[in-house]
């Protein structure tokens, strides 16, 4: 598909990034939209990283089983991964302003359940509407981002985005594990109220409205078929990945699951244009390629993120500040790194970055099979994060600028809202495999990571390949 480029716009509407589409009142300066979108992406950022740290402690607290705490994790992930093309197509129909702000309400309020109704069942509803919200939100404020900038000041504010993301997710544990020591899991949940607050303001007085013109439908078969399917899929892999033997249960969900996922891509060839995922954004092979490699990349990411704080915590003596702050180094690199490459990638292309970065997390997954129980943090532990920090430094800002650059601007909402859908997608279903080593106890958890580590090498290296061989006309465009 085209890229529209802000220069192919008319000269009176040179400085609006999404030409043809309609905005409310004078544009606010750009760097307040910056600021919004840091806060508003950071409610699902914050979330997926510091309740990594506390799920040891609301296991032991809820007497949960790994199976209901995978789904502490995946009544998050999952309606974030079904929903995200539908909230980017609601932002481009409705306004994005508009469904940004009710995404951080629907976030804000679900937040409250869990922190204030500290039960297996509450958390669980509170973590879906927690997903729910993210949903609404992320989408939109990436694309509010997009809009507010242009060229080089694009790649660096995604950049910046990116970085803030990563600091965010860099506290987040350490303040997560200092939480669940000094008062109680719940007090994670608390933590995101006011953050909520303080977005849901910025985007009131600070951003403004921006919508793509037309009355298209919306998807709502889509979206509901989508849900169906990734929770049918979720739902088989965690009861298939829990123990030994068939389940006959678990092969059930799974085939029901992907053949709803079937019936979800019929309705969207049917729906056409205005379907949530147009298929037609996949028409051409750099938005297939990229897609792939978010999959991979952040799939093997998000079973990375849960298993090792779980494994710190569970079976190296770690409790949870010091699980928090022995993952810090991660976050904080991409945070120190990611600006400036969002700026590097604008001038050098993608490719190199979406290959070496990639291939980079592999070496450092590699590097994680030194953990055991007995490891030295320095010379075991610390290596591989630092390595695997390298490698997201050089993929996260170019993948974001490669999604929108890939497609028109007036699809920056669906867009970005698919892409993220990809990759929570990806970590939904890497998570719904680890029931068999979240069961595991003592020295038997290192041997069932050091399984998933060569599973999630192996889909690194396959992201490395993907960016290599799939992205050389994406930079050939550029010249």
């Amino acid at each position: 598909m085209s890229h529209q480029s802000p220069h192919d716009c008319a000269p009176e509407a040179a400085s609006d990034a999404n030409c043809g589409e309609d905005r409310g009142g004078e544009q606010s300066a750009p760097q307040w939209v910056l600021v919004m979108a840091v806060f508003a992406s950071s409610l699902p950022f914050i979330d997926g990283s510091i309740v990594n740290v506390a799920l040891p402690a609301i296991r032991a607290d809820l007497d949960a089983s790994a199976a209901e705490i995978q789904w502490v994790y995946n009544a998050f992930t999952l309606p974030l991964a079904a929903l995200l093309m539908l909230g980017g197509a609601l932002g481009d129909r409705f306004g994005r302003r508009r469904v940004l702000m009710i995404g951080i309400a629907v976030f804000g309020l679900s937040s409250l359940l869990c922190a204030a109704v500290p039960t297996l069942e509450a958390l669980i509803v509170g973590r879906a509407g927690q997903g729910i919200g993210g949903a609404l939100l992320l989408p939109n404020s990436l694309a509010l981002l997009n809009g507010a900038f242009s060229g080089e000041a694009r790649g660096r504010a995604v950049g910046t985005w990116a970085a803030a993301g990563a600091i965010s997710g860099a506290v987040a544990p350490l303040a997560g594990g200092w939480l669940v020591e000094t008062f109680a899991w719940p007090a994670v949940f608390w933590l995101l109220v006011p953050i909520g607050a303080l977005a849901f303001a910025l985007a009131w007085f600070k951003a403004d409205e921006v919508k793509r013109p037309g009355e298209a439908a919306t998807d709502y078969t889509g979206a509901a078929s989508a849900t169906l399917g990734l929770a049918g899929i979720t739902l088989g892999l965690t009861l298939l990945s829990a123990g030994g033997g068939v389940d006959v249960a678990g092969f059930g969900a799974l085939v029901a699951g992907i053949a709803m996922m079937v019936v979800f891509l019929a309705i969207e060839r049917r729906k056409g244009d205005v379907a949530m995922m147009p298929l037609a954004l996949f028409g051409g092979a750099c938005v297939v390629s990229l897609n792939v490699l978010t999959f991979l990349l952040y799939g093997a990411l998000g079973a990375l993120l849960l298993i090792l704080p779980y494994l710190l915590i569970e079976s190296a003596g770690y409790s949870p500040t010091m699980a928090g702050l022995a993952i810090m180094p991660f976050p904080v690199i991409i945070g120190l790194g990611s600006r400036y490459m969002g700026g590097i990638a604008e001038r050098v292309g993608v490719r190199l970055p979406l290959t070496i970065g990639p291939a980079l997390v592999t070496v450092g997954l590699l590097l994680a099979l030194r953990i055991g129980p007995e490891s030295s943090y320095w010379t075991d532990i610390l290596p591989s994060i630092v390595v695997i920090g390298l490698g997201m430094v050089l993929a996260v800002a170019p993948l974001t600028s490669a999604v929108m650059a890939a497609v028109e601007d007036s699809y920056a909402g669906t867009a970005s809202g698919l892409n993220n859908a990809v990759s929570r997608t990806g970590g939904l279903i890497a998570v719904a495999l680890m029931g068999g080593v979240l069961s595991l106890s003592g020295p038997d958890l290192f041997g069932g990571f050091y399984g998933a580590v060569y599973a999630m090498a192996a889909a690194t290296f396959a992201a490395a390949l993907t960016g290599w061989f799939g992205l050389r006309q994406l930079d050939a465009e550029r010249t």
